[in-house]
């Protein structure tokens, strides 16, 4: 997939986090990248500091184990991969993820989502890394679908004329159309459109526009909205077999839905964010939208991002 080459799988190394593994080792395998993992546990309290590393190298040993087999299950070069592994214990998980990334530059996180009652939305661990993280991340779930059949969709707003932001867009488009390609699929475009004045000027006395005028005021806004997503995926520049779904409604409302209703298994998307400054507010709609979700996601930033958290 498209740029990686420092990739770092992340584990709390007690349960059978094999399918994050299988794409961290696939990725590194097709990219000729490095992968590195980082095992983040709990810290035992004074009385049992003893145990601490013996309890650590028995992670090490249950993860050194499970990449082995992992590996032995992949039919490509990842069995060639060397993968360094490294413990972290103490609190604040997320932020010693985010404090390993800075200070390794690492250019993909890859990680399963902590496991949700329903299976939508993410915890708090999984919200941090998305909010505070500098480079992508991926939080991986079980496929509907099998690999050659796994559904990839990406959710795009053109409407936002920032630079950032149309960067943001692009990148998006280049990233899923080449993780796409990696499970030789269709890649998805999501955009959703609305007219939020509609119902005001229906049922306003104070205005004295006419029915037809509504509606060619609605079509307009549509036929917009579609001319600039045209013109991003065109800039873009991705090609193969792609899908253009142009929904009509909220996208905290309708990303969701579309992603359930169709079964999608990966959704790439952007989390908007102020930029060049250290500090970071998720967009409202974004962080909407991933509390709904059922899929696996591969988040990105705007370039520019500045972490809260420092390396040291």
């Amino acid at each position: 997939m498209q740029n990686f080459r420092d990739i770092l799988y992340v584990s709390h190394g007690i349960s059978e986090e094999t399918e994050p593994l299988k794409q961290a080792l696939n990725l590194a395998s097709h990219n000729q990248a490095k992968v590195n993992a980082l095992i983040v546990c709990p810290a035992f309290p004074p009385a049992m500091q003893i145990y601490q590393e013996q309890y650590e190298i028995s992670l090490k040993q249950r993860l050194e184990k499970l990449i082995q087999n992992t590996k032995q299950e992949l039919t490509n070069a990842a069995g060639e991969l060397v993968v360094n592994i490294t413990v972290e214990s103490g609190e604040a998980p997320a932020d010693r993820v985010i404090r390993y990334v800075l200070r390794n530059a690492f250019d993909l996180v890859i990680k399963q989502a902590e496991q949700q009652e329903n299976s939508k939305g993410f915890k708090a661990i999984d919200m941090e890394l998305l909010r505070k993280c500098p480079c992508p991340v991926w939080l991986c779930r079980p496929s509907a679908h099998s690999v050659n059949e796994t559904c990839v969709a990406v959710a795009i707003d053109p409407e936002n004329q920032m630079p950032a932001a149309r960067d943001l867009s692009l990148r998006l488009l280049m990233l899923s159309r080449s993780l796409a390609d990696k499970f030789n699929s269709q890649l998805t475009v999501i955009s959703c459109w609305d007219y939020e004045f509609e119902g005001y000027l229906h049922h306003s006395a104070l205005t004295q526009i006419t029915e037809e005028e509504i509606k060619n005021i609605v079509m307009n806004t549509q036929h917009h909205h579609r001319l600039e997503l045209d013109e991003l995926i065109r800039q873009s520049g991705i090609t193969g077999r792609l899908q253009v779904h142009h929904i009509r409604g909220r996208a905290e409302e309708m990303i969701p839905q579309y992603v359930e209703n169709q079964n999608i298994d990966i959704l790439v998307m952007g989390t908007l964010a102020r930029t060049g400054i250290a500090g970071f507010f998720i967009g409202n709609t974004a962080e909407n939208i991933v509390q709904k979700l059922n899929c696996s996601l591969v988040a990105l930033k705007p370039n520019g991002f500045v972490s809260p958290v420092k390396a040291y």
